[in-house]
């Protein structure tokens, strides 16, 4: 079956992504992986890079010389709507045009051998994003679910950030300028699993935003 393609709908000037910002992700990844992470104490911000995007309809190509094991990240997405500078918490929000829904695609063991995240996380089609930006949604009491080949795989409230969306907004804006069009992802919750796999359909879905659907393929 054929996907409907539908193009990226914001190129971002800044591609920013908050890492561990859900307790039962930490919790699971630890379990999982053997890792030591722990709960932050404070919001920190990551990048990515634009070269990664994809819309919706588009296949995830899994590189050659992947170990296999690549996993999803279904994410609330705020693109910026307008330059943010100092804001406040109370005010944060008011400078998001819309949200959407990314797929944070993640090599898990590049993610532990290099020393950076420059190509577990960015690899090329790694990061699709999408299907449209919608405005006046609660950023913080929304049910990101994914689906591989039609199962749900992970189910979440967006209400379990351990920093919200305002939070995150006005803390980065005291130190750097938000521009319109930037996009923040914020993380997800819960296990990550299965392992993607060539021939795969993943499909990030909210009833406000619609359906991030790509297909897996190997390169």
């Amino acid at each position: 079956m054929s996907l409907e393609k539908r193009p990226v709908p914001v190129i971002p000037g800044n591609f920013y992504a908050a890492g561990l910002n859900y307790r039962a992700h930490i919790e699971w990844a630890n379990r999982a992986h053997g890792t030591t992470y722990k709960v932050p104490e404070r919001a920190d911000i990551g990048y990515r890079s634009n070269n990664a995007l994809i819309g919706s309809g588009e296949d995830i190509v899994v590189p050659r010389d992947s170990s296999g094991k690549v996993d999803f990240e279904g994410e609330l997405v705020a693109v910026i709507g307008r330059r943010a500078k100092d804001v406040s918490e109370q005010e944060a929000l008011d400078y998001v045009a819309g949200y959407t829904l990314g797929n944070d695609v993640s090599e898990r063991s590049w993610q532990r051998s290099d020393r950076t995240l420059w190509r577990a996380k960015n690899s090329d089609t790694f990061k699709p994003m999408g299907p449209r930006i919608v405005p006046g949604i609660d950023p913080m009491n929304q049910v990101i679910e994914v689906r591989v080949n039609g199962r749900t795989a992970s189910s979440y409230n967006t209400s379990g950030m351990i920093f919200s969306v305002a939070h995150f907004i006005s803390r980065m804006s005291r130190y750097l300028t938000l521009q319109p069009n930037d996009v923040i992802w914020f993380g997800c919750d819960g296990p990550t699993e299965p392992a993607l796999k060539p021939g795969d359909l993943v499909e990030v879905m909210n009833d406000a935003i619609g359906v991030l659907a790509n297909r897996v393929v190997s390169a």
